[in-house]
C-alpha cells in the first residue's frame, strides 16, 4: 500500500495523464542513444570491471562479481578426489532443468540417446518459468525471418554472431508450431489467429504470449513432456565439476544437495543449460533471476577450456519493481509498455519512448534518477520512476490490465496496490547475461563434446537482447544442442577416461596469478544471511 506521501506524488502523474494520452514521443537518434548509454549504462563504467588473468579468455574484462567466480579454485581437490566408482554412464548428460535443458533432453531422447537430466533445484525452477512477456517468431504475412534477423542485429548493436542470429530467427516459426503441438496455449483471436504485439526494438508485431506468464506456460508444457516420456531425472543435484580426458569432456561430478553425496557421471557428450548469474548482483543491482542463477555452468565450462564472449555486457531490464520492497527486482513485464503503459518522472513527465531497446531504456531511467534528480525515492531509499499503468485502461477500456497481465495485477494487489487505479514504481534490475560460453550453430563450445544452450551461451544476441528472444533462444538452441549431442554420442563407441587433469592445470594457473586460496566456486546458491551466520548449516530440528 502506498504511503500518504506517495499518494500525493501520484497526483502529479494524474495531472499530466490527459495531455500524455495520445502524445507521440520521438525515438532517439543513433548518436543520442550512444551518448545516453556511455553516460549512464553500467556496461560503460570502467570501475565495475576487472580483466581476467587466467583461463581461455585471459585479458578480457568482465564485471568483478563474475571475475571472482571465474578466477576461483574448485572445492574439489583434483589430486584427492575418488573417481573409481561411476554412478551413471550415459550418452548425453544434460545439466540444467529450465527451458533449454528440457528442450535438449526431449530431442536427444527422441533420437534414441540414453539421456540423464540433472538440475540444481526442481525441474522447471529456472528463469524460463519466470519469463512473462512473450516469445518472438515471424509468422505473419507482413513479417519474415529476414526482418526478424535485422531487428536482432540492430538490438544487439551489430555484435551478434551472424550464424547464431540466423539460426534463432530461421527456427522461430517451427518452434512456435512445435510448442503449440506440445500443448502451449498462446493468446489467440476468436478465429484462432495468433495475437501478436510489439516489443522494444522490434519493427513488427511478432511477440506471442500466454497472458503474462508465457515462460511459465512453456516450461509447464516442457516439464510435462519430460516427465511423461520417463526421461531419467535427478533433482537437487548440482554440477560441481566437469570431467575430461585431455581436451574432451567425458563426464561430471554432481553434488546431491538432499543426500549430501557426490555422484560421478561418465557421459559421451554434455550439454550445459545452467542459465545465467543474476544472483551475483552485479554492481549491487537487484535481480529478476531465480534463486539458483549463480553462473555455475559458466564457471565449469571456463575451467574446462571454453572461451567466453561478450561477458562485459549485462542486460538490466528497465522496469524492475522498486516498491514494495518485498518484490524488489521482480519484473514489471515489457508487455505493460507494449499495451500503452508510460514511464514518467516525479513531475509526471515522459522522458523516453517506452519501446526503445532495453539498454537505452534502462540508461534513461538511471539518468533521470541520478543525473537529473527527477526520480522518486521509496521509503527504503530505493530510486525509482513511475510506470503509469492506469493510462492503459483509458486507452483500451476498463479491465484491460487484469485481462492482459493478470499475474502481475495479482502480484501488486497482494500489497494493496491496484494497477488500474495507481501507477507503479520501477527501476532497472539485473535481468540477463548477454554474454556466455562461445558456441557454434550446433551449440558446441571450443571444448570437444561440450555443448551449451540458453543463457549460459553467448553471441546470439550481441551486446543487448530484445524482448521475447530469450524464450525463443532457449528452445531453438536447446533443441539444436540435444540433436547435435545425441548424434555425436552415436559416433563414440565406448566411454572415455574420466579425469580432473584440466582442473589441476587451472589451479596451477590460479596459483601463478596469485589468486587467494579461499576464493572458491561454483557458488551453487547465493548467501543472503548476515556475515556471522554465513556458511553455517541451519538445524532442521531442535
Amino acid at each position: 500500500m502506498y504511503t500518504p506521501e506517495m499518494l500525493e506524488l501520484i497526483k502529479r502523474v494524474e495531472a499530466t495523464r490527459k495531455e500524455r494520452l495520445h502524445q507521440e514521443f520521438p525515438l532517439l537518434s543513433a548518436d543520442a542513444k550512444q551518448e545516453l548509454l556511455h553516460g549512464f549504462h553500467p556496461d560503460f563504467k570502467d570501475e565495475v570491471f576487472r580483466t581476467l588473468t587466467v583461463g581461455p579468455s585471459k585479458g578480457e574484462r568482465t564485471p568483478k562479481e563474475y571475475a571472482d567466480v571465474f578466477e576461483a579454485y574448485s572445492t574439489i581437490d583434483p589430486g584427492d578426489f575418488d573417481l573409481s566408482k561411476v554412478d551413471h554412464d550415459v550418452d548425453v548428460l544434460v545439466i540444467g532443468g529450465g527451458g533449454a535443458g528440457a528442450s535438449a533432453a526431449l530431442v536427444a531422447h527422441e533420437q534414441g540417446a540414453n539421456v540423464l537430466l540433472v538440475t540444481k533445484l526442481r525441474l522447471g525452477d529456472s528463469n524460463t518459468v519466470m519469463a512473462q512477456g512473450g516469445i518472438q517468431g515471424a509468422d505473419k504475412e507482413n513479417d519474415s525471418p529476414a526482418i526478424h534477423y535485422l531487428d536482432v542485429l540492430g538490438g544487439g548493436h551489430y555484435k551478434n554472431i551472424p550464424e547464431l542470429a540466423k539460426a534463432l530467427v530461421m527456427d522461430a516459426p517451427e518452434i512456435l508450431t512445435w510448442l503449440e503441438k506440445l500443448g502451449v496455449m498462446f493468446d489467440k483471436q476468436a478465429d484462432g489467429t495468433m495475437i501478436t504485439i510489439h516489443g522494444g526494438g522490434t519493427s513488427r508485431k511478432r511477440m506471442h504470449a500466454a497472458r503474462d506468464f508465457t515462460g511459465g506456460e512453456i516450461m509447464k508444457t516442457l516439464k510435462d513432456e519430460v516427465l511423461n516420456r520417463d526421461i531419467p531425472l535427478i533433482e537437487f543435484a548440482s554440477a560441481y565439476e566437469l570431467l575430461t580426458d585431455g581436451d574432451t569432456v567425458t563426464g561430471a561430478v554432481l553434488y546431491n544437495m538432499e543426500t549430501e553425496e557426490y555422484l560421478v557421471v561418465n557421459a559421451k557428450t554434455i550439454i550445459l543449460a545452467t542459465g545465467g548469474g543474476g544472483r551475483l548482483h552485479v554492481t549491487g543491482f537487484p535481480t529478476s533471476n531465480h534463486y539458483g542463477a549463480t553462473a555455475d555452468g559458466l564457471v565449469l565450462g571456463y575451467r574446462a577450456g571454453a572461451p567466453l564472449i561478450y561477458m562485459d555486457t549485462i542486460q538490466y531490464h528497465p522496469t524492475g519493481a522498486a516498491y514494495p520492497e518485498q518484490i524488489l527486482g521482480l519484473l514489471a513485464t515489457e508487455k505493460v509498455r507494449s499495451i500503452g503503459g508510460q514511464i514518467t518522472n516525479i513531475e509526471g513527465d515522459r522522458f523516453i519512448y517506452e519501446l526503445e531497446t532495453r539498454d537505452v531504456e534502462a540508461a534513461a531511467i538511471i539518468r533521470e534518477c541520478s543525473g537529473r534528480n527527477k526520480g522518486v525515492g521509496t521509503p527504503s531509499g530505493q530510486p525509482a520512476v513511475w510506470l503509469d499503468t492506469p493510462i492503459i485502461e483509458e486507452l483500451h477500456g476498463e479491465g484491460t490490465i487484469k485481462a492482459r497481465v493478470p499475474a502481475m495485477f495479482r502480484q501488486y494487489e497482494r500489497f494493496g496496490i491496484d494497477m488500474s487505479k495507481h501507477p507503479i514504481l520501477i527501476y532497472p534490475t539485473q535481468h540477463y547475461q548477454n554474454g556466455g560460453l562461445k558456441i557454434d550453430d550446433s551449440c558446441e563450445t571450443d571444448v570437444k563434446n561440450l555443448y551449451a544452450a540458453g543463457e549460459v551461451s553467448g553471441g546470439i544476441h550481441g551486446t543487448n537482447r530484445l524482448m521475447g528472444n530469450s524464450l525463443l533462444d532457449v528452445v531453438v538452441f536447446g533443441r539444436r544442442a540435444g540433436a547435435a549431442a545425441a548424434e555425436r554420442a552415436t559416433s563414440i563407441k565406448k566411454s572415455s577416461k574420466i579425469t580432473l587433469s584440466h582442473l589441476e592445470a587451472f589451479h596451477a594457473e590460479l596459483e601463478a596469478a596469485g589468486v587467494p586460496r579461499d576464493r572458491t566456486a561454483p557458488m551453487l546458491l547465493p548467501e543472503y544471511r548476515r556475515p556471522e551466520l554465513a556458511g553455517r548449516k541451519l538445524a532442521l530440528s531442535s
